[in-house]
């Protein structure tokens, strides 16, 4: 009998028909029309793979990139109390998604021993004031080592927050900034590159072909995540790891087309455009956050790769068991058919605790007794699992051993493959995003970059609530 390998799996039983009473996908199609439409998009994806454009995919096996981050973490990482992360987008949701999963819960709360003399971490995603205002008090610039992330170098939300640090971190001075400041961006362009070229700042660099949604295994997440004393070689073992298994050409043989096919049909001629990422785990918060920014900014597209208006892409949210059993899953089981959910869950966990058999003369609590709090979780998602299927619902669960940085590096590769699969399948790019640039465009003319001009935007109504008898009055009133 040989060993089950490592790495995620994927089990779509409960989204073909037999499960699902003449619902979801004919399993003869996967062996059919579905299987030839796969390697149509796998002999697409090769190619731009073979050519460079999809740098992803070379990141697990760059030995030399993630040396760079290794040393980086030893020279800098050792000698200060705080990790400040400055990044957004693609730039912080791939460190949250590693935190996350791979540090200990409430990690800053932890004394230096528990933290084993690793830094608090700290990532600064969104330009709030309060949220730097409340933080810049509680750190010491002299003891705190700041990362500066953006791939374009020219991120107004974060060059911004940068900005606001810089007077602290300048009065350092030229030989005390370069060992508090480090800048992870694309070299030799973009306004970060040339901040690190004059003040000697150590760059770490993201490869031209390497996006921010697909960049978590390369500095952007590695350098960090050595700095916090998380095992990188492992996260990038488990990465290749799941590349090899989704390498095949043949649908049946590879987890990352099976998971981008029965979602694309799901969505394209299943009337199930609402696809949920529901982790059972707390520590996989982060990385269903993570897939939902991949998954919608690598698909939501206008235009397909020929140019033709399709206004196309599925609408990816994330839910969390067994919270979200009590918010969402009422809408789930009985609302619009419009819905396909992927679990997500460890099959062992890293810790576990019993509930203790008290209580016995209460039955309605006394069976709860002997059983461990991981039963339960787990219980509870095969339970949804199964009444989902049992009401016609479509969903699919991906397993793996337990959450350790191999697999977290598993997890993480598997859907950037699928979804690069599923641009093929769209007939989209996956790596583009130019749905968001016109928002960028906008702020940096209402903010006064050079380059961008004055955008006219209508007043906002002074009106809270519209009064009828007003229609004809102007939206200033």
């Amino acid at each position: 009998m040989t060993a089950r390998p490592r790495g995620p799996v994927l089990d779509y039983r409960n989204a073909l028909h037999e499960g699902l009473g003449g619902a979801g996908v004919d399993p003869k199609r996967l062996e059919g029309d579905l299987a030839d439409r796969f390697r149509a998009a796998h002999a697409a994806v090769e190619e731009r793979r073979r050519t460079g454009e999809m740098g992803f995919f070379r990141l697990p096996g760059d030995e030399e990139l993630a040396a760079e981050s290794r040393t980086a973490a030893d020279d800098l990482g050792g000698e200060v109390d705080a990790l400040v992360v400055i990044g957004i987008g693609g730039s912080a949701l791939g460190l949250a998604a590693i935190r996350d999963a791979l540090l200990p819960a409430a990690w800053n709360e932890l004394d230096d021993e528990a933290r084993r003399g690793r830094p608090r971490l700290h990532i600064l995603a969104n330009p709030d004031p309060e949220t730097l205002t409340e933080l810049l008090p509680r750190i010491d610039l002299e003891s705190t080592l700041f990362n500066v992330v953006s791939r374009s170098g020219s991120t107004a939300e974060t060059l911004a927050q940068l900005m606001v640090v810089w007077p602290g971190l300048e009065a350092l001075g030229a030989d005390g900034l370069p060992r508090r400041l480090v800048v992870t961006t694309s070299p030799g362009r973009g306004p970060l590159a040339e901040l690190a070229a004059s003040r000697g700042l150590r760059l770490l660099p993201i490869p031209e072909a390497v996006g921010g949604r697909f960049s978590v295994l390369s500095p952007v997440g590695a350098f960090p995540a050595s700095v916090l004393g998380v095992d990188i070689d492992e996260l990038l073992m488990g990465a290749r790891e799941a590349a090899a298994r989704s390498s095949h050409p043949t649908l049946a043989e590879n987890p990352a087309g099976m998971l981008a096919t029965l979602l694309h049909l799901a969505d394209t001629e299943l009337g199930h455009p609402v696809q949920i990422f529901m982790p059972y785990a707390d520590g996989l918060r982060g990385f269903a956050y993570w897939a939902q920014q991949l998954w919608a900014e690598s698909l939501g597209k206008a235009l397909d790769t020929e140019g033709r208006l399709v206004e196309t892409g599925p609408t990816p949210l994330p839910a969390f068991g067994a919270t979200d059993q009590h918010s969402i899953l009422q809408l789930m089981m009985e609302g619009p058919r419009d819905k396909v959910v992927v679990f997500l869950a460890p099959e062992a966990p890293r810790r576990d605790i019993v509930v203790p058999p008290v209580l016995p003369d209460h039955p309605a609590l006394s069976y709860l007794g002997g059983h461990t709090l991981f039963e339960l979780l787990q219980g509870e998602r095969r339970a949804t699992a199964e009444a989902l299927r049992r009401s016609g619902r479509m969903n699919m669960t991906i397993t793996f051993e337990r959450l350790d940085a191999r697999s977290l590096g598993g997890l993480l590769m598997l859907f950037q493959i699928a979804v690069a699969y599923a641009g093929a399948l769209y007939g989209v790019d996956p790596l583009d995003q130019p749905g968001v640039e016109l928002g960028k465009l906008l702020t940096g003319g209402l903010l006064g970059r050079s380059g961008c001009p004055d955008p006219e935007i209508p007043p906002v109504a002074s009106r809270s609530v519209f009064q009828p008898g007003n229609e004809h009055e102007g939206a200033g009133g």
